[in-house]
């Protein structure tokens, strides 16, 4: 046998500024189920992440809320951990890159740069804006495209036309956060001298570590000659002050990555057999993977091993770059109700139902994903119930009645397992090879030749005729023992299901090796149901609900994430609606007799309307502009009286009252003029 491997393995960090989303799970339910297929392997795998909690946008956000930026990380830190826990991603350690062991290993990296030559300062000009104090990333300013002449577009880049440009040629900026004007200020930056490691880069990104489609990409890049990368950013930043510059601080970028080092470090103070260096040393001879979104590769596969390469570390083994997640061949939409939460999934699907479809998906390219909702209710009912939960159930109480749950070693069809036998090295090899979609494909045969042979021999019928039960039990028993093998094959990816059946099967965790092992003359304990079928209905209250969250989705964009996963369409502008359309709105002044918090919501309130003696209930996405509900009671309001009631998860919203604005705090409800009564129509 071989010698154990020794693998660090991480997730790209998931931003602490909002909410997981089926997105983000693609990766990391794909990362889980290759360290489990690892550590079943008897390799030592270790699982290391972070929420990466700096930047300009978690300040921003803590700001709306009335809470400092350690409480909304620590806030966010506790929502995170509970949905990867309830998708049964198991972590060695979810960290946050807002540490003290980070802190020191940024710091000690920046120094070992500087002191190599790597660092260089320069004075750059950047958009200010003068009423919030500080400078603006390129995604909070916003103006009209200087190619297309498109209003409201981003500091970076036009989303209608595509072109890509400087801030400082939008017409007519204005701040995203403020909306003042911006100016044009200077300020002294400090650059990582990327080109300095141009042609390690070149190597290294040939050298087998990527994806090939990868590597060409990268190449793209590298011929056209590389840039010094700008890490810093000036104050008020959330994040790492640059020792011995005071109010520069580290870009988020810079400290993100050096966050799986500090995570892991956190992790090796806890288990003493856990070496740091071992794992992190020039001369390593452990393995490190990541596995990221195809929107961050310059960030993981240039700057990052540029960065540990010339601070004296060693290098990643390995980078896996998947695709983003589509949802019926679409980017996900919140007004489709596409754009779904992990804990809205949650609410209303197994997450091993999840686990399975992505798997069998999810190939080695970088492809995008598409989460066909029929498609996947047919694969999970199919596949999971039909197929290999069938055998167990089937079978079971045969050997249950007829032999008191005891499996007797008889094999009927040795050329059957021995099938089994062969196909488990091809399994590993794609397992390996982050290659589900094989796994699962090779897999899913198996289980239809064990449902084959089954129905061929057709217990049921056989238990009914004189003298046959001996072969009864032998043809069951060798199922259960086919049924164990393929729940050894799926236990990366079901690990509740397999833990369920090791229950009913009466035996310890399996790992890898018990594929080589029949369970013999063997006591099963009584079988339940280990998985039920997706009912369709519960996916249309999924889609539903993940409509109404819509009230709740943050305003702020997100210059800074770390981790993308999954592309959210931009709503268009609706079609065109003529006027007699217009006119059938029912706009009525509202008398708001009482607002109060949604249990349970973040962004809602709930008010009570008097529409003149007729009283309406409407939950609003407004909490962050009226953290205190009181002030809005007694106040005017404008209502559109005659839109469709809808049932939401905190009761029914009768209508809509009409606000304007930005976002967060800058969130203000219509008033009419003086003079106006409740009840009395607008138009």
């Amino acid at each position: 046998m071989s010698e154990a491997r020794k693998i660090l393995v991480t997730s790209a960090l998931p931003y602490a500024n909002g909410s997981i989303h089926l997105g983000h799970m693609l990766e990391y339910i794909q990362t889980d189920m290759w360290v489990r297929f690892q550590k079943m392997r008897g390799n030592q795998c270790i699982y290391v992440c972070a929420d990466d909690a700096h930047g300009s946008a978690i300040m921003l956000r803590a700001e709306q809320e009335g809470i400092s930026p350690e409480q909304l990380i620590e806030n966010v830190h506790a929502e995170h951990s509970a949905d990867f826990a309830n998708f049964l991603v198991e972590f060695d350690n979810f960290y946050t890159t807002h540490s003290e062991e980070n802190r020191e290993l940024s710091e000690e990296i920046y120094k070992r740069l500087k002191n190599a030559g790597h660092i260089a300062t320069r004075s750059v000009t950047q958009y200010f804006d003068p009423e919030k104090g500080m400078f603006l990333a390129d995604r909070f300013i916003k103006g009209t495209c200087p190619k297309c002449a498109t209003a409201d577009q981003y500091g970076d880049n036009c989303e209608k036309c595509g072109a890509t440009y400087h801030p400082t040629e939008l017409k007519d900026p204005r701040s995203a956060i403020s909306g003042a004007t911006p100016i044009l200020k200077d300020s002294e930056h400090y650059f990582f001298k990327l080109p300095n490691f141009q042609n390690m880069l070149q190597e290294w990104t040939r050298s087998g570590t990527l994806q090939d489609s990868v590597a060409n990409k990268l190449a793209e890049w590298l011929d056209s000659g590389l840039h010094e990368w700008d890490i810093s950013r000036d104050a008020p930043y959330f994040g790492f002050e640059i020792p011995d510059a005071p109010g520069k601080y580290f870009y988020v970028w810079l400290d993100a990555p050096i966050g799986y080092m500090a995570s892991f470090k956190n992790l090796c103070a806890r288990r003493p057999e856990l070496d740091f260096d071992e794992f992190w040393s020039k001369d390593s001879n452990t393995e490190l993977y990541h596995f990221i979104g195809k929107d961050i590769i310059n960030f993981h596969a240039l700057f990052w091993p540029a960065m540990l390469d010339g601070a004296g570390f060693r290098k990643p083994s390995f980078v896996n770059v998947h695709g983003y997640l589509t949802v019926n061949g679409a980017k996900m939409s919140k007004s489709r109700g596409t754009f779904i939460k992990a804990s809205t999934y949650l609410d209303h699907l197994n997450p091993e139902y999840l686990r399975y479809y992505y798997a069998s998906k999810l190939g080695r390219g970088v492809e995008d994903l598409d989460l066909n909702l029929d498609d996947f209710i047919q694969k999970v009912n199919s596949d999971l119930v039909g197929k290999v939960v069938n055998i167990a159930s089937r079978c079971a109480g045969f050997i249950q009645k007829g032999n008191d749950g005891m499996l007797v070693a008889d094999m009927p069809n040795p050329e059957l397992w021995e099938r089994f036998q062969a196909a488990s090295p091809s399994i590993a090899k794609a397992y390996e090879a982050r290659d589900f979609a094989r796994a699962m494909r090779e897999t899913m045969a198996l289980a239809d030749a064990a449902n084959a042979w089954i129905a061929d021999k057709a217990p049921w019928s056989m238990n009914k005729v004189e003298g046959q039960q001996a072969q009864v039990q032998a043809i069951c028993s060798q199922a259960i023992n086919l049924f164990k093998q393929l729940v050894i094959l799926l236990k990366p990816v079901l690990p509740k299901l397999t833990a369920d059946a090791e229950q009913f099967l009466n035996v310890p965790p399996l790992s890898w090796d018990d594929l080589g092992t029949t369970l013999g003359a063997h006591q099963l304990n009584p079988f339940s149901a280990l998985l039920t079928r997706v009912e369709p209905k519960h996916v249309t209250a999924m889609i539903e609900s993940s409509k109404e969250d819509l009230l709740e989705m943050e305003n702020i964009s997100n210059p800074d994430a770390v981790a993308g996963n999954g592309e959210l369409e931009k709503e268009p502008i609706a079609k065109e609606i003529d006027f007699n359309a217009f006119a059938a709105v029912d706009l009525r002044i509202a008398l708001i007799e009482k607002a109060s918090f949604v249990e349970g919501a973040d962004k809602l309130l709930q008010l009570t309307l008097d529409l003149g003696g007729e009283k309406r209930n409407v939950f609003s996405g407004i909490k962050s502009a009226y953290p205190d509900p009181a002030v809005l009671e007694g106040r005017l309001t404008l209502y559109v009286a005659n839109l469709a009631a809808r049932k939401m998860k905190f009761g029914v919203s009768e209508g809509m009252v009409l606000a304007a604005g930005p976002g967060g705090k800058e969130i203000h409800l219509l008033s009419p003029d003086a003079g106006a009564r409740p009840g009395q129509r607008v138009m």
